[in-house]
Order: structure tokens, then C-alpha cells, then sequence
């Protein structure tokens, strides 16, 4: 079970993207699209680095698959206001070949670096699964009390 976690209200605007981009790309008919994807991005990230400044999202997909972000640690930090990346970088572990890719961009973007970790944290808890709205609630509610026979003359 996933725990339930409300992203923060600065992460909105690139989790929508990161999570659309992430979602169109996982296809169930070709499984290895989006791992094809994400290798390509972090080809291109590292023979630049700062390709994707400005552009978060893209970030967050070209490393996806060369950090470990400790979710579960990090989940005990207040990131309902904005964190800095010193208080984040604890909970990152970096791929061997991406160190130097990684440290280029904490030198020189360390903003869109930690967004873009932040991201992932939460892209990782994320569950899509619909809340039901109160009205469904209710009315399963009925249905359940309504399918079970009790008696009222007791």
C-alpha cells in the first residue's frame, strides 16, 4: 500500500509535466520504449550537462534511472515548504557513470537538480489510482447496507 502523500504546491506545474511524460511513454505494447527513452535523455545529459536547465521535467526522466533517491527517509522531512538541496542530498545516491555528470549540474543548477529529485521522490510514491468522490461513497454506502439483509424486526 502506498502511503499518501500530497506533493507540494511548488512541485505542481513540473510534476504535471514529468508525470504525463512519464505516463506516455510506458507502453504496455512496448515495454522497452520508455527505458530506450530514458537512456537516450541521459546520453544526451551527459555530453551536456546543462541541456536541460530550465527544463526540469526532462531532467527528472534523464537521471530517473541513475539516482536513488531514499524516498522513505526522505519522506520524514518537512517538504511542504520548499527544502534546500543540502537537506536532500542525504537521501541521493548517484550511478557510478553519472557522478561526474551529476556534479557538473549540482555545481552549476543546483536548483534544477533538486526539483528534479524531488520530483522523483514523489513521482516513486505516486499513486494514480481515482479517489472516489463523497457522493460514490455514499451511495456504495447505501448499496452495502441495502445488500445485506438485516432484520429490522429484531
Amino acid at each position: 500500500m502506498q502511503v499518501d502523500t500530497k506533493l507540494p504546491e511548488y512541485l505542481n506545474d513540473d510534476f504535471s509535466m514529468y508525470l504525463e511524460n512519464m505516463n506516455s511513454l510506458a507502453d504496455p505494447e512496448n515495454p522497452d520504449l520508455l527505458a530506450n527513452y530514458l537512456l537516450n535523455l541521459f546520453e544526451q545529459l551527459k555530453e551536456m550537462p546543462l541541456l536541460f536547465s530550465g527544463m526540469v521535467d526532462q531532467l527528472a526522466m534523464a537521471i530517473s534511472t541513475k539516482v536513488r533517491v531514499d524516498s522513505k527517509k526522505l519522506a520524514k522531512v518537512d517538504l511542504s515548504i520548499e527544502p534546500s538541496w543540502s537537506e536532500i542530498k542525504p537521501f541521493v545516491g548517484v550511478h557510478a557513470d553519472a557522478r561526474a555528470c551529476i556534479t557538473e549540474i549540482m555545481a552549476d543548477a543546483e536548483q534544477d537538480l533538486k526539483t528534479a529529485i524531488l520530483l522523483i521522490h514523489f513521482y516513486n510514491s505516486y499513486d494514480s489510482t481515482p479517489l472516489k468522490d463523497e457522493e460514490e461513497n455514499e451511495s456504495e454506502q447505501l448499496e452495502d447496507y441495502e445488500l445485506n439483509d438485516y432484520d429490522e424486526n429484531y
